[in-house]
């Protein structure tokens, strides 16, 4: 897949988080400009490019937009990445980490992070009791550390306006995924509690997301990438 004017591009997922280990992937997150030409037709271009080995999926700057509006948890991770995990920046990248807090609002972070961890939940507990094949366990296992680290790091952007990407304890998160892989009604505690917290706790985001930001920088982005055609002689 050749995908032309990425913005800005790293690694994330486990790899990021610290949780990776022997054999994880190693996935990778990223957005692009397309032609604004491309745009103005009967068929806009494609909003998202896809691939598994490598594991890379790039989204259209509109479209990455909508998401991180939206609170995306799997977005957002772009702009909030330590720096040596970025591997391309532009200087429009760079604008749009500059403008990252303004994508962030109370209600839609909230709904989004905990809407995840118990979409994870609930692949839990579709696996029985824990006596199934070691690969699904693995896997019931990953999705117990995404469980606690969406709640963890969903409540950390709720109240602090920030968005840690490397958990603190990686071996708490794997010890937890144990646990449950064991037992998946124990991961229900956790979602609880972290339901209560956030009903509990008044967050410094606004109630609504500053989209006038995101859509300055679209239209700089627009700008940037308009090349007219020709004009006829």
């Amino acid at each position: 897949m050749t995908v032309t004017n990425i913005l800005l591009s790293g690694v994330v997922g486990s790899t990021a988080y610290g949780l990776a280990h022997a054999g994880s992937d190693v996935d990778r997150l990223g957005l692009f400009a397309a032609p604004t030409e491309a745009l103005h037709g009967l068929h806009g271009p494609q909003e998202s490019h896809v691939t598994t080995a490598p594991d890379r999926t790039l989204h259209e700057a509109a479209k990455w937009c909508r998401l991180a509006l939206g609170g995306n948890p799997t977005v957002m991770e772009l702009v909030w990445l330590p720096e040596e995990l970025y591997e391309v920046r532009t200087p429009l990248g760079d604008e749009l980490i500059g403008i990252r807090s303004s994508f962030l609002s109370a209600r839609r972070v909230r709904d989004a992070y905990l809407g995840y961890a118990t979409q994870q939940f609930r692949k839990l507990v579709s696996r029985g009791d824990g006596s199934f094949s070691a690969d699904t366990r693995k896997r019931t296992a990953k999705h117990a550390r995404h469980l606690k680290r969406l709640c963890t790091q969903g409540y950390e952007l709720y109240t602090a306006g920030r968005l840690t990407i490397r958990v603190d304890d990686p071996e708490s998160y794997h010890a937890f995924g144990e646990r449950v892989a064991a037992d998946p009604s124990t991961a229900l505690p956790l979602l609880r509690h972290f339901e209560a917290t956030f009903d509990d706790t008044r967050g410094v985001l606004p109630e609504q997301p500053d989209d006038r930001a995101a859509e300055a920088w679209l239209r700089r982005v627009r700008q940037h990438f308009y090349t007219p055609d020709a004009v006829p002689a």
